[in-house]
């Protein structure tokens, strides 16, 4: 009887297993179409959970395609399009077709050409005849079945597909952050079902990189490390004037290197239109400016015993000590938008070292100088109780 119960489990976790290994690996050549639907070609869409199956007649140019995209919450509106464009500026142009989950029955489908990247995905005609428009939602699925009427000399498309958020009746914007929605397009071969993916987001993600890289270091460290340098080791007269080398070094090189990283914001700026980091792109001019005025203000310091060179040392710190902060809340921005928690993690320890310097730092450079002033206030008496150098002895 135990060998029959524990024959009966193994076949149990067997079958169990079986289900579950052939379910993750589903892939669109698995996937059966309810109500004899059959198509000749489909690929599993690289991004965004979702699959593409289509039969297309070149010499009718009719191109009859079912859209599927898993994982859709009753609250997320999904979309395939063609962009007869470009594929580069995936959104302005594309010819789209939209499905919205409905709670009283089948999903609200419709077209809507995208304008621009502002788009509210509103109801409207396409440049292409679409017929047999319809959508369903079973098992958090969504299909959108259609056929196109494409030009005869089509034999390559550029598709996007995304998803985004649904509030009541308002569509909301997609992700501009996620790396899957800024990825969700490609060309494809309609004949051959080739596909290739959008050009330039790869070199696109490594600029941004790039971008992050050069202004944590510069920014971020080597713009603190000059100010902790110029604050405590101009203290010790031994120092004098080597602090003011290094400190002038560090900062340059912080400049230059802050300079080239806010030029591959500005690329990325020009490159990524309709995608704003109002934040991040704001802090990060003034980031430029207030630095650039440094620059000239060290080309314009007055000498020490100058009477504006106290008003210059307030405005030379103040700049200063603005410019770190506003860095470090930036790099912090970037993170964000590049979502690298581990960059974020290794920038806070980098972050509380230098913390950690600075406090030590201050602790020793005020204890080093009230030593000095207490040395200096102490005078010394000579061996016949006057004072050495001449002064409280009685004039004879």
């Amino acid at each position: 009887m135990a060998g029959a119960g524990i024959t009966r489990l193994v076949v149990l976790l067997s079958v169990f297993s079986t289900l579950f290994l052939s379910s993750s690996a589903q892939t669109c050549n698995s996937y059966s179409f309810t109500g004899n639907q059959a198509f000749t070609n489909c690929m599993d869409l690289p991004v965004l959970s979702s699959f593409l199956h289509w039969n297309y007649d070149q010499s009718t140019g009719k191109l009859q395609m079912a859209y599927r995209h898993t994982a859709v919450s009753s609250n997320t509106w999904v979309s395939w399009a063609i962009n007869p464009d470009s594929l580069s500026r995936a959104m302005p142009g594309a010819q789209a077709l939209v499905a919205v989950p409905q709670s009283g029955g089948a999903p609200s489908v419709y077209t809507s050409p995208i304008q621009g990247y502002q788009t509210s995905l509103a109801q409207g005609n396409l440049s292409y005849e679409v017929t047999g428009l319809t959508a369903s939602y079973q098992n958090n699925e969504m299909i959108i079945f259609a056929t196109w009427s494409l030009p005869t000399t089509t034999t390559k498309i550029n598709q996007v597909w995304q998803a985004g958020p649904v509030s009541g009746t308002t569509l909301g914007p997609h992700s501009t952050s996620d790396s899957a929605n800024l990825n969700s397009k490609s060309a494809l071969d309609l004949v051959s079902g080739q596909s290739q993916s959008g050009g330039g987001s790869s070199s696109n993600l490594r600029k941004r990189n790039v971008h992050g890289v050069l202004n944590a270091v510069s920014w971020g460290i080597l713009m603190p490390t000059g100010a902790i340098i110029a604050r405590y080791l101009k203290v010790f007269k031994s120092a004098d004037p080597a602090w003011f080398y290094l400190h002038v070094t560090c900062q340059t090189s912080a400049y230059i290197v802050g300079v080239a990283g806010w030029g591959t914001g500005l690329k990325l700026g020009s490159e990524s239109v309709g995608i704003t980091r109002n934040p991040h792109r704001n802090i990060g001019i003034a980031l430029f400016c207030l630095g650039t005025l440094q620059v000239f203000a060290l080309l314009l310091r007055p000498k020490k015993d100058h009477k504006f060179r106290l008003y210059w040392n307030i405005y030379h710190h103040s700049i200063g000590y603005a410019v770190i902060v506003l860095s470090i809340i930036n790099i912090y921005e970037g993170f964000e938008i590049l979502q690298k928690d581990d960059w974020k993690k290794a920038y806070t320890g980098v972050i509380i070292a230098l913390g950690a310097i600075a406090i030590s730092l201050e602790a020793y450079t005020w204890y080093y100088v009230l030593k000095i002033k207490r040395s200096e206030n102490k005078v010394p008496y000579g061996a016949n109780g006057n004072r050495a150098n001449g002064y409280g002895s009685s004039a004879v």
